[in-house]
């Protein structure tokens, strides 16, 4: 018998972007590198690995592929409605790595428009508490299947 789990929107978007290639990828891109030597280089992924997660994130609509030379054809990668979606999440997954993991000062930092350093924050969208706050919890959860 195979156990399928708890019906969840966290399992599905893993299955698109869960693995750590596609995750490193989609930070260089957010950083604005756009090209596959770049990605690889700055990543460390071997050429066939990330040319795979490339082309699923592309498949998934994640990301577009845009051609910028005509011979040989070369390609550039821009995120779409849907990775642009993702900076927030990446961003909170730097923090918490900064926070947690990595030991000393932060190897990356982000300035906001306001011109302050960038502190992500996940509050409610209705009054502006942080998301972690007491009294947090799930209204509906994913049927269980098995």
């Amino acid at each position: 018998m195979v156990r399928r789990g708890r019906e969840c929107s966290v399992a599905e978007a893993l299955e698109v972007v869960g693995e750590r290639w596609s995750l490193l990828a989609l930070r260089e891109i957010m950083l604005g590198e756009r090209r596959f030597n770049q990605i690889a280089e700055n990543t460390g992924a071997s050429r066939d690995i990330l040319a795979a997660r490339l082309r699923k994130l592309v498949d998934a609509g994640v990301l577009e592929k845009v051609q910028y030379e005509d011979h040989p054809p070369r390609h550039e990668y821009h995120p779409t409605e849907a990775g642009r979606a993702l900076q927030p999440i990446l961003l909170g997954l730097m923090a918490w790595g900064d926070k947690y993991v990595h030991q000393g000062e932060p190897p990356t930092l982000w300035r906001h428009a306001c011109g302050e350093l960038l502190v992500p924050a996940t509050v409610c969208a209705h009054c502006g508490d942080p998301v972690n706050a007491p009294g947090t919890h799930a209204v509906r959860l994913g049927a269980v299947h098995s």
